[in-house]
């Protein structure tokens, strides 16, 4: 089956690794119709040269160049907006995911599937400070998610560009898309894919990442619960206090009766901050409850995608006769 395909490879400080990374896409993607979009991420060793060298001698490379270092997200926002084919294929820059594994990967396609992730499941990092905690945080994600997958950090992902286009991704949010995709109908699976260790330069990821991806994950599930009714996500917390105000404005009083006034004191003023708690997040619920139907009667935008229609007119289609109409 010919095909169109874009890859996208987000490179911050990849020195010596472009070379053969280029020339193990080229020889996966033989017969194909592609181009390959670098986004260098601010690098500040001899990435741009080289970059400058391939995009040279290829006129498939395409290059992006970041002012500064934003981070793996934006890069690959900026790839995907600028990718032009109906396939997109992402990847890192540090050899340790394998072009090899996309043809079989571009298969799934043939078979139904929307997107295919890549799963590392022999992963060459270190154990404790790479693997444990990846494995950890792909089991948490994939429970709050219900995306249930293996390996959530592993950027070798094969796309059809129609489910990418228009998914905002902040902070770390890339290794999200799968649970974006998802939301948007796209059907998704996940096959084994090799692993290299690195053999130059350093890893960019550390433990540090930890907390931001955990802070993404609190807006990844908010957005799939509560989006439409924040009311409920900020109710039941302001419920909770006011319930915990309640139990201990009684505890404070029975207290009091017991003659233990300095105990007393200090839980009726804890009683009545916590009410004061509850309120404010029943009232932020309040706030983002108008600020979410202002969005959508604002842009005019339903708070639902549709699949297809039988029968019936598009709303497009609608909209249209109804200007043709009136000219």
């Amino acid at each position: 089956m010919s095909r169109r395909i874009s890859v996208v490879v987000p490179v911050y400080d990849e020195e010596g690794n472009l070379e053969p990374l280029h020339e193990a896409i080229t020889s996966a993607l033989e017969g194909l119709t592609f181009e390959v979009l670098y986004v260098d991420d601010g690098s500040v060793d001899s990435t741009p040269i080289e970059l400058a060298q391939l995009a040279e001698r290829d006129d498939r490379v395409r290059l992006i160049r970041f002012v500064r270092n934003y981070g793996q997200t934006a890069a690959l926002t900026a790839g995907i907006r600028h990718a032009s084919n109906p396939i997109i294929i992402t990847l890192d820059a540090d050899l340790q995911n394998d072009p090899a594994d996309i043809p079989t990967m571009l298969e799934k396609l043939d078979e139904g599937y929307d997107v295919v992730c890549g799963w590392r499941k022999d992963r060459q990092d270190a154990k404790w400070t790479r693997n444990v905690p990846s494995a950890i945080a792909n089991r948490l994600i994939s429970e709050l998610s219900n995306v249930h997958l293996h390996d959530y950090g592993c950027t070798l992902r094969v796309y059809k560009s129609e489910y990418l286009k228009h998914i905002p991704l902040y902070g770390e949010m890339h290794r999200f898309i799968p649970i974006y995709v998802t939301w948007a109908g796209a059907k998704l699976v996940e096959m084994p894919v090799r692993h290299h260790a690195r053999v130059r330069g350093v890893s960019k990821y550390g433990l540090g990442r930890i907390p931001k991806v955990l802070l993404d994950l609190t807006t990844v599930k908010f957005l799939r619960d509560f989006y439409v009714t924040p009311i409920y996500f900020f109710g039941y917390a302001g419920f909770f206090f006011t319930l915990l105000g309640l139990i201990t404005a009684t505890w404070a009083v029975s207290a009091g009766v017991m003659g233990e006034l300095d105990l007393a004191g200090i839980l009726g003023v804890g009683a009545v901050l916590m009410m004061m708690l509850g309120l404010v997040e029943v009232t932020l619920g309040i706030v983002a409850e108008v600020l979410i139907r202002m969005h959508y009667d604002i842009r005019d935008k339903a708070p639902y995608r549709i699949h297809n229609v039988t029968n019936l007119d598009t709303r497009e289609e609608v909209v249209a006769r109804a200007q043709t109409a009136s000219e």
